[in-house]
């Protein structure tokens, strides 16, 4: 099977007014970097970008900061292809 690592844009964004408000992660879709063959690889790969990525946006704004302007990437791996955007479906506070 193969698995395919993308990058995404990551937001937050408003999920509603339960337990005085709540917001969820989001992400777009920005480029596939890697097409891999063994699960694991895929995974490793994953983690080696989220790793370099964090080295290099340290001085940008966190994703949680009402000040977050956008500019913030992570990497994400799928068995199928990678979807416009996640969550594909908005959460419901339970």
């Amino acid at each position: 099977m193969r698995t395919i690592l993308a990058f995404y844009d990551t937001d937050r964004e408003y999920g509603g007014p339960e337990e005085g408000g709540w917001w969820y992660d989001t992400g777009t879709f920005v480029r596939v970097i890697g097409l891999y063959f063994d699960e694991a690889e895929a995974i490793r790969s994953q983690q080696r970008a989220n790793r370099l990525l964090e080295r290099l946006q340290r001085h940008r704004t966190p994703v949680s900061s009402v000040t977050y302007t956008g500019g913030r990437h992570r990497a994400l791996a799928f068995t199928g292809l990678p979807p416009a955007s996640f969550p594909e479906v908005r959460p419901t506070y339970s």
